[in-house]
């Protein structure tokens, strides 16, 4: 996003939209984790410092277009995690920013038992 104000230019980055969607995303109830994809192997549980993995993004001047790739919790309706990722990613990017978020695509790319989430916060710690 580009603004002109008589004291000078913001540009907000990619990346600072990347880290919003992507705790957003984190913040979901029923999201267990965020994919990095097939090149980094299985899914892996992010802390704040790791957000943007599995966002992509797209920034124009005063619009913005977000991909999520995600890990589900077994026994949440799917539809339901996807749409709810949506809104609330949508609205965390379009309220910290200025920016109009066009869309937001959600990819399903697992589903995390939960004696594999018990398992990886233990090997988190």
């Amino acid at each position: 996003m580009t603004e002109e104000l008589q004291q000078g230019l913001i540009r907000i980055s990619d990346d600072v939209v990347a880290t919003i969607a992507g705790l957003a995303a984190l913040e979901t109830p029923g999201v267990a984790a965020m994919s990095g994809g097939i090149s980094e192997g299985l899914a892996k549980r992010l802390s704040g410092r790791n957000a943007q993995k599995g966002v992509s993004v797209e920034v124009g001047q005063v619009e913005a277009a977000i991909d999520l790739r995600i890990v589900v919790q077994y026994g949440i309706p799917i539809q339901e995690v996807g749409r709810r990722l949506q809104d609330n990613v949508r609205e965390a990017v379009e309220n910290m920013t200025g920016l109009t978020v066009v869309e937001v695509n959600v990819k399903i790319e697992g589903v995390a038992f939960k004696d594999e989430e018990t398992e990886e916060a233990h090997r988190v710690k």
